[in-house]
């Protein structure tokens, strides 16, 4: 009999009106058909809810593909799906490190792996602190992990990239080589150094660089 797997939730969830980035505009959430309204088309104890959002494309947790970097990049349409679903993944603790190192030793054999990062950052999303001195990768991590031919990145933090300068070098890199950017992580703390699959697949939008996901691990 196969065991059960087990499935570690990776996402913020996304509440009307919260912040994930300064500056950029909050989620709207509401209703467009009440459950009220709809005794009124369906009849008596007969209800629907649909809902109406209003969402910035980088809300929550959320993935960034070449689109988001290059105006001549794939958009979400052109996501393959083999980089960000069900794929080996490793997760690297980082916890206490603001410029993170990546060495290319650590990232041998790790071909078509998604690199989870964990910084511990995500324990502030929500709050100012969340956007003061977040760790990052140095750009020397970014090129490893090209040369390493990895699936995918993802960190537990508010930006793989510094974001004291206007400068984007690990964006630059990782998303030149088409490599899935997943930003705004949580629970990192719960997953093992190796053996677990990752997933994090955006909606199919035409014309979006970036999306929130439902990340999510799974445990064998």
């Amino acid at each position: 009999m196969r065991d059960t797997p087990t499935f570690v939730d990776l996402s913020h969830v996304i509440t009307d009106g919260m912040e994930t980035y300064p500056g950029l505009p909050t989620p709207k959430i509401a209703d467009h058909l009440t459950r009220d309204a709809a005794e009124q088309i369906y009849g008596p104890d007969i209800t629907f809810q649909i809902g109406l959002i209003e969402i910035c494309t980088n809300t929550g947790t959320y993935l960034d593909v070449p689109f988001h970097r290059f105006a001549d990049g794939h958009d979400l349409t052109g996501l393959a799906l083999e980089r960000v679903a069900d794929v080996p993944a490793v997760c690297f603790d980082r916890r206490g490190e603001r410029w993170i190192d990546i060495s290319t030793e650590e990232l041998d054999g790790l071909k078509g792996h998604a690199v989870l990062i964990h910084t511990g950052h995500s324990q502030h999303f929500g709050t100012d602190a969340y956007a003061v001195d977040h760790p990052h990768l140095r750009q020397a991590s970014a090129e490893a992990l090209v040369d390493a031919e990895v699936a995918c990145v993802g960190i537990d933090s508010l930006n793989i990239d510094c974001t004291s300068t206007g400068e984007r070098p690990i964006h630059t890199i990782l998303l030149g080589a088409e490599i899935p950017i997943i930003e705004h992580l949580t629970g990192l703390d719960a997953l093992p150094a190796k053996g677990f699959t990752f997933t994090a697949v955006p909606p199919k939008i035409e014309g979006a660089g970036t999306f929130t996901v439902r990340a999510y691990a799974t445990l064998a």
